[in-house]
């Protein structure tokens, strides 16, 4: 079972919550290129190592927050 602390609630298990994905920036819809859209919405980067990632409180506080998690080990913290 794996713990993530939601900055709300507390740590609770993993199951009440939904990975939003690496915290990255948008681009601008109104220069970007149908190949930069692409390369942003399906290609993801697979770090080994420390990744600022976002995640929803679904069974919970219903809110977003940005932690940061590291793969290798799966170890969470809070910015």
């Amino acid at each position: 079972m794996m713990l993530l602390p939601c900055p709300y609630c507390g740590p609770r298990n993993v199951t009440e919550f939904r990975y939003g994905g690496t915290a990255t920036t948008r681009p601008d819809p109104g220069t970007t290129t149908p190949e930069q859209w692409r390369r942003y919405l399906y290609t993801q980067p697979n770090r080994r190592g420390w990744d600022t990632e976002t995640w929803y409180h679904s069974a919970g506080c219903r809110k977003y927050f940005t932690a940061e998690r590291d793969t290798a080990t799966n170890e969470v913290r809070i910015p």
